[in-house]
Order: structure tokens, then sequence, then C-alpha cells
């Protein structure tokens, strides 16, 4: 899965990155986010507003849910079953999105316990999930994102069994074509080249999202942890 995430980049960096601007509302709203967890707002682009970077909530609500609360259950969704299951199939084909970040926390299992893992590309770019959308109007509007998830590639399997779905950034565009069919936005999703990406250990003040500060980004000092890709 992925549970974790950060995007620290300014808010220039991200506009020429990607090609769009803050919406007007956003810009005071956003700032670098070093431990990017569910139920916050993070930036994203999505297929009906693809010159706008906007603030979405990280947790998927449906449009047809009777409680926000289902979110909690749905921070990502599996490549494998878009196509299966109800609530990502018309997703997949009408409402997806980029979700923008620099980086992304996973824990590797040891014995003793797990080791938290920041992994990002080595040229330490922003990059894109590839997500999914929606917005619920019941009590309140929300609009909300779900990253899709899938097998990992050789880096990432040193550390955990999946990895979240990264496109290359020639398919970014792409992937919120709004022309674009499902079956085809689903041949976007492969694992990320390994050999662009790189991993390693960071101190575990990641493991409370109410720690969000710059020293989350340095490297663990213990010698006996090991880096990927590095």
């Amino acid at each position: 899965m992925c549970g974790r995430s950060s995007i620290t980049k300014s808010q220039k960096e991200l506009e020429e990155r990607f090609g769009a601007t803050f919406y007007s509302d956003e810009i005071l709203k956003y700032d670098p986010n070093y431990n990017a967890a569910p139920s916050q707002n993070l930036p994203v682009i999505t297929n009906e507003d693809s010159d706008l970077i906007q603030l979405y909530r990280w947790g998927l609500i449906p449009f047809w849910s009777k409680d926000k609360s289902i979110s909690y259950k749905m921070i990502n969704a599996r490549a494998e079953t878009l196509m299966e299951k109800p609530s990502y199939k018309t997703l997949i084909k009408r409402k997806r999105c980029l979700v923008l970040a620099d980086g992304f926390y996973e824990w590797m299992k040891k014995d003793g316990g797990k080791i938290p893992y920041r992994v990002t590309m080595k040229d330490e770019n922003a990059f894109a999930f590839a997500g999914l959308w929606d917005v619920w109007n019941k009590e309140e509007t929300i609009y909300s994102f779900t990253i899709i998830t899938l097998k990992p590639n050789k880096m990432m399997a040193n550390i955990h069994d999946r990895m979240p779905a990264i496109l290359l950034p020639e398919e970014e565009k792409l992937w919120i074509d709004p022309e674009l069919s499902g079956d085809d936005a689903m041949k976007l999703l492969n694992p990320y080249p390994d050999d662009a990406m790189k991993a390693y250990p960071v101190s575990k003040l990641v493991n409370s999202p109410g720690n969000n500060e710059p020293d989350i980004l340095k490297p663990d000092p213990d010698p006996e942890l090991v880096s990927f890709g590095v």
C-alpha cells in the first residue's frame, strides 16, 4: 500500500514541472508537506481541469457513499481489480487524476520491528502517482482521491510487496486526457523503472503524522541500515 508521501516543492516548482497553475483559492492553502497522510488535502491535477493544480482530500469518498468515514478504507486502489470493483470501474474511465509528490514512505519488515524508508527519484524531481477522484455532496462537498497501487519493481521488492503506480513523465498528460478509454488507461499502470529511483532509511519520526518537519527527510545514520539505488 501507499499510506504516506511527501510533497516539498514550491508552488512555482510544481507549476513549472507539471505545466499547470494553482487554482486561485488553493494558493494560500498549499504548504510543503514532509509527511503527508490520509485525510489531508494534497495537490492533484484532474482530467476535468488539466491546467489547474487543486487540493483534494486523500482517501476516496465515492459520490454514492452514505458516510464520509469510508475514506479511511479507500486511500489506495489495487490496479489488479480496478475494472472489477464498482467503486473504481467508472472512475478509471471518467475520473482520473495526477497526485503530485516528490517522495513516498514505506516500511520494511525486519526482526524486531519495521524500518521506514523514503523513496524518491534519483534526480529528486517531483513526479505523479496515478490516482482516481470523486466528489461527495451530502452534508458537505468533499473532493477526494485514491492512489493506485500495484506489484513492486525490483528495487521496491526489497522493501515491500506493493508500490504506488507512478506515471512516466510522458504518460502524465495522457492519463488525464478525457478521451483516454479505461482499457487504455489500464495499460499505463506499470511498475516505475527501478533504475530511476532510490530508497533510503529515515527516522521513525515519520511514523506519526503529527511530525511534519524537514528532518524527516534526512537519512537514518545507522550504518547497519541499507539504502537502495543511492
